[in-house]
């Protein structure tokens, strides 16, 4: 049996962006997290994950690294989850709120999924 622990509406400043100047200033991100573990045996944290480390990391590879691309972002945030939490799957939703179109539009996003082989 399976459990999915869900982490909504995460905001982590980053500066990633295809233009150099969006690189060039922090912006929010906001992250909405899915990861799919074996159901805990007893009421411990020790048998899931914690959300505070989860937003640790996710701030951690935010602040590591100047992507150009939501999917890049969404995508190493993903990998790190896998690599340091004992999840089977994970998916990761980047929203980037402050994107600026030529049009009105609410924020950009992107979503990547990954399993654990």
């Amino acid at each position: 049996m399976s459990v999915v622990v869900e982490v909504a509406g995460l905001e982590v400043p980053g500066r990633h962006g295809v233009l150099k100047e969006e690189r060039g200033r922090e912006q929010p991100f906001v992250y909405d997290l899915e990861l799919e573990l074996a159901e805990p045996a007893a009421d411990r944290i020790e048998e899931t994950v914690d959300y505070r480390e989860v937003a640790e990391l996710v701030r951690e590879v935010s602040e590591s690294r100047q992507l150009r691309l939501l999917e890049s972002l969404a995508a190493a945030v993903a990998d790190a989850l896998l690599e340091h939490f004992p999840v089977q799957r994970v998916r990761v939703r980047v929203r980037k709120p402050q994107v600026r179109l030529a049009v009105p539009v609410g924020h950009t996003a992107a979503t990547v999924e990954r399993l654990r082989p």
